[in-house]
């Protein structure tokens, strides 16, 4: 445990107003319960209609009417890229904090790097087993490249998480953006571009071509079926998502450490500043979303217009509303009270169980063998099963952990981490 006038690694201090580990802890548990609420919000699509559909309403598989079509826009804006931007965020500062409590006890980076590999098994069974959306081999890569900056100042952190964030905004704008020019604009058209059309049809045809494969094993098919095609149709999946979002995930995960050490997860210092720059960030990124979600609804839902709008065009206007979303919601996690920020802030405290909980109930909620609804549901009826999902999170965290001192998961991740059983029960 930390004291309220310790440096940062490098000896020099990173917060203008010190506060106590419990206090940023309890900040950064509300926090972290909104977030993995909201994730669930951002990936139904993905866990009850074929891959292609998560951005794509055309791939609906029922009916996408304007009702949908106007809450693709509502979840476009304000939740998808935001919820895994402010959990990224969040995993940076949880490595920050982690690392602070093993430099007090004489651990060196040794551990951290235990706990990031133990979370990357995790991860490659939730994505062969239980749902193929997993984000957690992707943190575990990208904490492995993040523990090289560990002993940077907070305004090291800051400029460099802000520089690579830029830089990976323009890399996807040319990777992923450069399809929608090509393919559904007058640059295209242009002499000697035939091959580089060819190129992109293709791959929106193996796209596409996956989820004809996939619509029979999760209409009728078994769970063998669904872990075959899982290992043998995406196995290279893992890697290839590496690849294509390290370069967001990483400088968030920088960014998340210097807001900890800065102690804007904190009570206290510059309160109306932050509150004030909370909110400019916030609106300013939410115009901007607004406006590229209305110029895709006008466009007709096109294939690489809603890709690229939700995978390229999007990250730099997504990265002022992450960053407002984490000032504001920390002054609001240190002053709330009540019943609900309490079920948060227990939620919080349970986001590993409850991330990958919430993936094994929409499994049964969804798949041929148990509930049977994948690609039933409208867009609305799938909000409903996010109602139902928030619900559960929200009714068991609590007083699970007033009767024991970790998630199930949680406390197994630390036993492993650790090599040493821990008492669980309070």
């Amino acid at each position: 445990m930390t004291t309220d006038n310790q440096a940062t690694p490098d000896g020099q201090h990173g917060v203008a107003k010190p506060a106590t580990s419990a206090e940023r802890i309890a900040s950064l548990d509300l926090i972290r319960g909104i977030a993995v609420l909201g994730i669930l919000a951002a990936n139904i699509v993905a866990f009850g209609m074929p891959w292609t559909a998560y951005s794509w309403p055309d791939a609906f598989l029922t009916r996408h009417d304007e009702t949908s079509d106007w809450l693709w826009v509502v979840q476009f804006v304000l939740i998808d890229g935001k919820m895994r931007g402010l959990f990224t965020l969040l995993f940076g500062a949880g490595m920050a904090l982690f690392m602070e409590r093993a430099w007090a006890r004489g651990k060196g980076r040794g551990l951290q790097a235990r706990r990031l590999a133990i979370l990357l098994l995790f991860g490659l069974v939730h994505f062969f087993f239980i749902w193929r959306g997993d984000i957690l081999v992707l943190y575990a890569a990208a904490g492995f490249v993040t523990m090289l900056f560990l002993r940077m100042t907070a305004g090291k952190l800051l400029t460099l998480g802000l520089i690579g964030y830029v830089v990976g905004a323009l890399f996807y704008a040319l990777a992923i953006g450069s399809a929608y020019f090509i393919t559904e604009t007058a640059f295209g058209q242009a002499e000697g571009m035939e091959d580089a059309q060819l190129s992109i049809d293709a791959s929106k045809q193996d796209a596409l071509a996956d989820d004809a494969i996939e619509i029979p094993i999760m209409t009728d098919g078994t769970y063998a079926d669904f872990v075959s095609h899982n290992f043998s149709a995406h196995a290279a999946d893992p890697l290839t998502s590496l690849l294509l979002l390290l370069f967001e995930t990483v400088p968030l995960m920088l960014i998340g450490m210097a807001f900890y050490r800065y102690g804007w997860f904190s009570p206290g210092h510059s309160s109306g500043k932050r509150r004030f720059w909370g909110w400019a960030l916030l609106l300013s990124g939410a115009v901007l979303n607004l406006l590229l979600a209305l110029w895709v609804k006008d466009g007709g839902f096109t294939y690489w217009g809603t890709l690229s709008a939700m995978m390229a065009f999007s990250m730099l206007p997504r990265l002022p509303m992450i960053l407002g979303l984490a000032l504001l919601l920390a002054l609001y996690g240190n002053a709330a009270s009540g019943w609900l920020a309490e079920r948060l802030s227990a939620a919080g405290r349970a986001a590993f169980t409850n991330y990958l909980g919430t993936s094994v109930l929409m499994m049964l909620i969804f798949h041929p063998w148990a509930g049977g609804l994948w690609g039933e549901l409208t867009r609305p009826e799938l909000y409903l099963v996010v109602a139902l999902g928030w619900a559960v999170m929200l009714a068991w965290s609590k007083p699970w952990l007033a009767r024991f001192r970790y998630g199930p998961l949680e406390w197994l991740w630390r036993c492993m981490t650790y090599g040493r059983i821990f008492p669980l029960r309070r």
